[in-house]
Protein backbone atom coordinates (compact mmCIF):
# COMPACT_ATOMS: atom_id res chain seq x y z
CA UNK A 1 0.00 0.00 0.00
CA UNK A 2 1.50 3.33 -1.09
CA UNK A 3 2.13 5.85 1.57
CA UNK A 4 -1.28 7.87 2.12
CA UNK A 5 -1.43 11.49 2.91
CA UNK A 6 -3.01 11.64 5.86
CA UNK A 7 -4.47 15.43 7.26
CA UNK A 8 -7.73 16.38 7.26
CA UNK A 9 -10.54 17.37 8.93
CA UNK A 10 -13.95 15.19 8.57
CA UNK A 11 -17.01 16.65 9.15
CA UNK A 12 -20.34 14.90 10.30
CA UNK A 13 -23.43 16.03 8.19
CA UNK A 14 -26.16 17.83 9.53
CA UNK A 15 -29.33 16.08 11.30
CA UNK A 16 -30.90 14.63 8.60
CA UNK A 17 -35.01 14.21 8.91
CA UNK A 18 -36.59 11.31 9.77
CA UNK A 19 -33.38 9.14 11.16
CA UNK A 20 -34.16 9.04 14.95
CA UNK A 21 -34.80 5.49 16.12
CA UNK A 22 -33.80 3.53 12.50
CA UNK A 23 -31.02 2.05 11.39
CA UNK A 24 -29.55 4.59 8.73
CA UNK A 25 -26.60 3.53 5.99
CA UNK A 26 -27.78 4.63 2.49
CA UNK A 27 -31.14 5.63 3.06
CA UNK A 28 -30.60 8.84 1.43
CA UNK A 29 -32.40 11.18 3.78
CA UNK A 30 -32.66 15.13 3.78
CA UNK A 31 -31.27 17.52 5.98
CA UNK A 32 -32.66 21.19 6.70
CA UNK A 33 -31.81 23.58 4.18
CA UNK A 34 -30.54 26.10 6.87
CA UNK A 35 -28.38 23.74 8.86
CA UNK A 36 -26.69 22.07 5.23
CA UNK A 37 -25.72 26.12 4.87
CA UNK A 38 -24.78 26.54 8.53
CA UNK A 39 -22.26 23.97 8.28
CA UNK A 40 -21.07 25.00 4.89
CA UNK A 41 -20.78 28.08 6.43
CA UNK A 42 -18.55 27.08 9.79
CA UNK A 43 -16.04 24.76 6.82
CA UNK A 44 -15.39 28.15 5.31
CA UNK A 45 -14.88 29.96 7.94
CA UNK A 46 -12.19 27.40 9.20
CA UNK A 47 -10.61 26.89 5.96
CA UNK A 48 -10.15 30.68 5.72
CA UNK A 49 -8.81 30.61 9.56
CA UNK A 50 -6.49 28.20 8.39
CA UNK A 51 -5.49 29.20 5.13
CA UNK A 52 -6.35 25.34 3.35
CA UNK A 53 -7.82 25.49 -0.02
CA UNK A 54 -11.39 25.90 -0.85
CA UNK A 55 -11.54 22.46 -2.41
CA UNK A 56 -14.70 19.88 -0.67
CA UNK A 57 -15.24 16.51 -0.79
CA UNK A 58 -18.70 14.64 0.25
CA UNK A 59 -20.49 11.75 -0.18
CA UNK A 60 -22.90 11.48 -2.54
CA UNK A 61 -25.87 11.29 0.08
CA UNK A 62 -27.80 14.82 0.20
CA UNK A 63 -27.42 14.90 4.17
CA UNK A 64 -23.43 15.55 3.31
CA UNK A 65 -23.54 16.70 -0.31
CA UNK A 66 -26.03 19.28 0.18
CA UNK A 67 -23.36 20.85 2.56
CA UNK A 68 -21.18 20.58 -0.75
CA UNK A 69 -23.52 22.75 -2.60
CA UNK A 70 -23.43 25.26 -0.66
CA UNK A 71 -20.24 25.76 -0.23
CA UNK A 72 -19.60 25.34 -4.20
CA UNK A 73 -21.88 28.46 -4.63
CA UNK A 74 -19.45 30.37 -2.76
CA UNK A 75 -16.82 29.57 -5.45
CA UNK A 76 -15.64 26.11 -3.37
CA UNK A 77 -14.50 22.93 -5.52
CA UNK A 78 -16.80 20.04 -4.54
CA UNK A 79 -16.52 16.70 -5.50
CA UNK A 80 -18.96 13.76 -4.42
CA UNK A 81 -16.95 10.35 -3.39
CA UNK A 82 -18.47 7.49 -3.68
CA UNK A 83 -15.94 6.40 -0.85
CA UNK A 84 -17.43 8.25 1.43
CA UNK A 85 -20.80 6.89 1.52
CA UNK A 86 -21.78 5.25 4.44
CA UNK A 87 -22.04 1.39 4.96
CA UNK A 88 -24.67 -0.50 3.07
CA UNK A 89 -27.37 -2.16 5.98
CA UNK A 90 -29.02 -4.31 3.11
CA UNK A 91 -32.74 -4.96 3.89
CA UNK A 92 -31.94 -3.33 7.51
CA UNK A 93 -31.11 0.18 5.57
CA UNK A 94 -34.14 2.68 6.69
CA UNK A 95 -36.11 -0.02 8.95
CA UNK A 96 -36.53 1.17 12.74
CA UNK A 97 -33.63 -0.57 14.75
CA UNK A 98 -36.80 -2.22 16.75
CA UNK A 99 -38.22 -4.30 14.07
CA UNK A 100 -34.90 -5.90 13.17
CA UNK A 101 -34.78 -9.38 14.35
CA UNK A 102 -32.22 -9.44 17.78
CA UNK A 103 -31.52 -12.45 16.43
CA UNK A 104 -29.78 -11.13 13.41
CA UNK A 105 -27.66 -9.36 15.28
CA UNK A 106 -26.18 -11.84 17.20
CA UNK A 107 -23.72 -12.55 13.82
CA UNK A 108 -22.94 -9.15 13.44
CA UNK A 109 -21.93 -8.65 16.56
CA UNK A 110 -19.95 -12.42 16.91
CA UNK A 111 -17.95 -11.61 13.72
CA UNK A 112 -18.51 -7.35 13.60
CA UNK A 113 -15.58 -7.03 11.03
CA UNK A 114 -16.83 -9.56 7.90
CA UNK A 115 -20.28 -10.23 8.55
CA UNK A 116 -22.35 -8.50 6.32
CA UNK A 117 -25.22 -6.95 8.40
CA UNK A 118 -28.51 -6.94 6.50
CA UNK A 119 -26.90 -8.91 3.67
CA UNK A 120 -25.02 -5.68 2.86
CA UNK A 121 -21.85 -4.18 3.70
CA UNK A 122 -18.90 -5.43 6.00
CA UNK A 123 -16.88 -3.45 8.26
CA UNK A 124 -14.03 -5.05 6.91
CA UNK A 125 -15.07 -3.55 3.30
CA UNK A 126 -15.94 0.07 4.35
CA UNK A 127 -12.62 0.02 6.29
CA UNK A 128 -10.93 -0.82 2.72
CA UNK A 129 -12.79 2.21 1.41
CA UNK A 130 -11.90 4.44 3.98
CA UNK A 131 -8.12 3.55 3.40
CA UNK A 132 -8.85 3.58 -0.45
CA UNK A 133 -9.25 7.81 0.66
CA UNK A 134 -6.74 7.95 3.04
CA UNK A 135 -4.48 6.97 0.45
CA UNK A 136 -5.70 9.17 -2.33
CA UNK A 137 -3.30 12.00 -3.41
CA UNK A 138 -5.50 13.81 -4.58
CA UNK A 139 -8.08 13.86 -1.29
CA UNK A 140 -8.77 17.36 -0.20
CA UNK A 141 -8.13 18.49 3.53
CA UNK A 142 -11.91 18.76 4.35
CA UNK A 143 -14.55 16.14 3.80
CA UNK A 144 -17.93 15.69 4.69
CA UNK A 145 -19.03 12.46 5.73
CA UNK A 146 -21.25 9.95 8.28
CA UNK A 147 -20.64 8.75 11.75
CA UNK A 148 -20.31 5.35 10.63
CA UNK A 149 -17.58 5.94 7.54
CA UNK A 150 -15.61 8.49 10.69
CA UNK A 151 -15.39 5.29 12.89
CA UNK A 152 -14.40 3.24 10.63
CA UNK A 153 -11.33 5.71 10.19
CA UNK A 154 -11.36 6.14 14.51
CA UNK A 155 -10.44 2.12 14.61
CA UNK A 156 -8.33 1.72 11.80
CA UNK A 157 -5.67 0.78 14.51
CA UNK A 158 -7.20 -1.90 15.46
CA UNK A 159 -6.49 -4.83 13.68
CA UNK A 160 -9.64 -6.84 14.26
CA UNK A 161 -11.93 -4.27 16.21
CA UNK A 162 -15.38 -5.95 17.79
CA UNK A 163 -18.74 -4.51 18.50
CA UNK A 164 -17.14 -3.27 22.00
CA UNK A 165 -14.76 -1.17 20.48
CA UNK A 166 -17.10 1.02 18.16
CA UNK A 167 -17.03 4.36 19.41
CA UNK A 168 -19.48 6.34 19.91
CA UNK A 169 -21.02 8.35 17.19
CA UNK A 170 -19.12 12.01 16.42
CA UNK A 171 -22.05 14.45 16.89
CA UNK A 172 -23.67 16.22 13.94
CA UNK A 173 -22.30 19.44 12.73
CA UNK A 174 -18.93 18.09 14.61
CA UNK A 175 -15.68 17.60 13.32
CA UNK A 176 -12.42 15.89 13.64
CA UNK A 177 -9.00 16.04 12.51
CA UNK A 178 -7.29 13.13 11.44
CA UNK A 179 -3.39 13.03 10.82
CA UNK A 180 -1.11 10.19 10.71
CA UNK A 181 2.36 8.64 9.67
CA UNK A 182 1.08 5.78 8.37
CA UNK A 183 -2.30 3.68 8.25
CA UNK A 184 -2.18 -0.13 9.47
CA UNK A 185 -2.14 -3.12 6.91
CA UNK A 186 -5.05 -5.18 6.91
Amino acid sequence: MAEPRVSMRIWRHPRPHGAEGRCIGRTDLTVDRRKARRLAHRIRQQARREGLPRVIRTSPLRRCADVGRWLRRWGWQHYLDPRLIEIDFGRWDGQRWSDIDPQQMGPWTDDFLHHSPGGGESLARLRHRVREVLADPTAPALIVGHAGWINALRTLALHTPSAADWPVALGYNRSIAFEAASIPET
